[in-house]
């Protein structure tokens, strides 16, 4: 049986693991340098700005996390309202087939849609086609002519 939550301070260390296990699958690891206590403070604090449902599988009495979707609100111009970006979405390996992931994200549907909000998106990379497909089985279209940019570390430090 399937359970979805919100997440909550004793959750910290499963998430981290999660995200950790993330990492791994998206063969990222060496880019991860979050903390437990970094994840606790922006879930968690007085007013947070990213928010976690986690995801728990039951079977035969026994309860394990089973995935995760970390989120936060962004905003359109064009349309005037809040959206959701979808961080980060992972169910482990053992539990992928059980519509987990399917059951995650459309929570953020729900959410979407009872709070009036633009649209839900995110990002995937391109090589990871088992999770494309899975998107695009949902409806989901790729934003073809949009290109993501960043910065981070040194660059972002130059002023």
């Amino acid at each position: 049986m399937l359970t979805i939550r919100n997440a909550e301070p004793r959750d910290t260390a499963t998430l981290h693991g999660l995200i950790r296990d993330l990492a791994i699958y998206e063969k990222l690891l060496e880019a991860m340098d979050a903390t437990s206590e970094q994840l606790a403070a922006a879930l968690f604090c007085e007013s947070p700005r990213v928010f976690c449902d986690i995801a728990e599988w039951t079977e035969g009495g026994a309860t394990e996390p089973a995935g995760m979707a970390l989120w936060f609100y962004n905003y359109s111009t064009f349309r005037g309202r809040h959206g959701i970006y979808l961080e980060d979405l992972f169910v482990r390996p053992g539990m992928r087939g059980k519509g987990i992931g399917k059951a995650l994200l459309l929570g953020l549907v729900d959410r979407c849609v009872s709070q009036n909000l633009a649209r839900l998106e995110w990002a995937v990379l391109e090589w990871n086609e088992p999770a494309i497909q899975f998107y695009k089985s949902l409806g989901a279209v790729a934003q073809h002519e949009w290109f993501v940019f960043r910065l981070t570390g040194n660059a972002l430090m130059r002023r």
